[in-house]
């Protein structure tokens, strides 16, 4: 098993039971606990775990929401390969919603130049890379900027969205759980996120499989309102039925 992929089932396994134990992971790993050790030192810096004596916790079991520069270190193979899935949902041309997120930055990088289209986006650096684009309109929602994400929220970003009408809505998540729904951590960008879905005919979420099963403090839209959802090949087929039968097409990129 390679490092990364040791380092994915630890994540999962934390995911699953609340925590993890450096021993009984070498263990049933059959490596090294100084191994595990690294394991869990390499994903605490990509901020999906926290360290705690002899283990680790999921970071969602603490409420905490990891920085954006940590979370775009992470799945960045999965992410690349669902960025140019999503791009099959894209208009000709008409008008576009970018949610501010990691998976959603992809996507911006891989936009075809011969697309003329209006961009709207609540985040500053997609704003920045689309602007250097001669065929895009952009338009950047304004308001309060998180820092942990670097996007726009509170009503200065929520007015405009109340009068706009865009063909498609690219949306990036937290979490996915059949129960819940999409959700975040924070409400305030969860009400961005939920009016985007509105003013969207509509919706495609870019979602590794790590964000599925998971559940954060705010929900902004049920899995019956999104239209596609775009994975990578290691979202579980099972789970990716379940998905489909709640609504959505799911491709698993």
């Amino acid at each position: 098993m390679y490092a990364e992929e040791r380092q994915q089932e630890i994540l999962r396994r934390a995911r699953t039971a609340g925590r993890v134990d450096v021993v009984t992971l070498a263990a049933e790993l059959d490596v090294t606990t100084e191994t595990i050790r690294r394991d869990l030192t390499a994903l605490e810096r990509a901020g999906v775990l926290r360290r705690v004596h002899g283990g680790a916790i999921p970071v969602e079991r603490l409420g905490f929401e990891p920085a954006l520069a940590a979370r775009d270190e992470v799945m960045t193979a999965e992410k690349e390969r669902i960025a140019k899935a999503a791009l099959a949902e894209l208009p000709e041309d008409g008008s576009v919603i970018i949610d501010a997120g990691t998976t959603t930055g992809r996507l911006v990088q891989v936009l075809p130049a011969d697309r003329e289209l209006t961009v709207v986006v609540n985040s500053p650096p997609l704003a920045t890379a689309l602007a250097a684009r001669a065929n895009l309109h952009v338009i950047v929602l304004g308001g309060r900027l998180r820092g942990k994400t670097l996007a726009t929220v509170d009503d200065w970003a929520l007015r405009p969205l109340e009068h706009l009408n865009v063909d498609v809505a690219f949306m990036g998540t937290n979490g996915c759980s059949l129960e819940r729904g999409l959700t975040t951590p924070d409400p305030a960008e969860a009400a961005i996120k939920r009016a985007m879905v509105r003013a969207a005919q509509r919706s495609v979420l870019l979602a590794d499989h790590t964000k599925f099963s998971n559940t954060y403090l705010a929900t902004f839209a049920e899995l019956g309102e999104i239209d596609v959802v775009v994975s990578d090949a290691g979202l579980d087929p099972a789970l990716a039925a379940d998905v489909a039968a709640a609504g959505p097409e799911v491709i698993r990129a």
